[in-house]
């Protein structure tokens, strides 16, 4: 075993005991209140974006307020940009001029590995336009390898390395003004991967960043073949694959956001939720 087989396999036991050890202290604390987990989810997405749109057995499997570097220790950051955190929310923007094009684009990745089922809730806000907001997910290697495999090729924030690159994922575009017909008429985007397949698109409710007055709540739904996104509550498109035409069904993967430079924007409160042992 080399020194990065070594690495995971070490990060792999350090995370099971995490999980482990955080649901120990959850079933004492549940017991406690002698509610079931069922219960307490219901509770703790009552009045947020994911309410009534997943599944009652499902509960929360992540959260991360991304609001400080601490929070964000182990994500990777793809191509050439600056994080920081002055109002306690991750602010994402690149280090490069937008003339540079494609190479001033940055990915931030999750360290997670998330199940097939689920649901991806996070808040929004862009500072400085133009430019575009992706979220990618279920997203894994060439032959269902973790994104992170050290034999995957470098990513730089590229977009054709994502999409034609060893990787597949879904990606939703949810903030579209970098180019002038983005700008002029505007949709959400869910593109699947290998390739650039458009399979879906929505309207894109969002002003621009001078009428903006907070974030915005996003929500992707993945529960087997069918993807469903809205922000605010707003239902923007339901899509279901049929696992043939655009390549097969996506099971579980990673999350990561994607922005096109000169966009900067703020990004807090990620929470997932799916079905433990998926």
């Amino acid at each position: 075993m080399n020194d990065a087989e070594d690495e995971a396999q070490l990060d792999a036991q350090l995370d099971t005991q995490l999980d482990t050890q955080l649901d120990t202290q959850l079933d004492a604390q549940l017991e406690k209140q002698n509610v079931t987990r069922e219960q307490a989810l219901a509770e703790s997405i009552k009045g947020t974006a994911v309410e009534g749109w997943i599944p009652p057995d499902w509960r929360p499997l992540y959260h991360n307020r991304l609001a400080s570097p601490e929070d964000v220790a182990r994500f990777r950051l793809e191509g050439e940009g600056a994080l920081t955190f002055p109002m306690q929310r991750l602010r994402m923007e690149s280090t490069l001029d937008a003339s540079e094009g494609q190479k001033a684009n940055i990915v931030f990745w999750c360290p997670e590995e998330f199940p097939a089922d689920l649901a991806v809730s996070w808040k929004f806000r862009p500072l400085r336009e133009p430019g575009l907001a992706i979220l990618f997910f279920a997203a894994r290697g060439k032959g269902g390898r973790d994104v992170f495999d050290r034999s995957l090729p470098r990513r730089t924030g590229e977009y054709q390395q994502y999409h034609h690159g060893e990787m597949d994922a879904f990606h939703i575009s949810y903030f579209r003004r970098m180019w002038a017909e983005e700008r002029s008429f505007h949709t959400c985007n869910l593109r699947k991967s290998y390739g650039f397949h458009l399979v879906a698109q929505g309207a894109d409710p969002l002003p621009g960043t001078s009428d903006m007055t907070e974030a915005y709540r996003m929500l992707i739904v993945k529960r087997g073949p069918v993807v469903s996104f809205a922000i605010n509550e707003l239902p923007l498109f339901t899509w279901t694959d049929d696992g043939s035409n655009w390549g097969p069904l996506l099971s579980g993967g990673k999350i990561g956001f994607r922005q096109m430079a000169p966009l900067i924007a703020e990004y807090s409160d990620l929470s997932i939720y799916g079905k433990r042992g998926d």
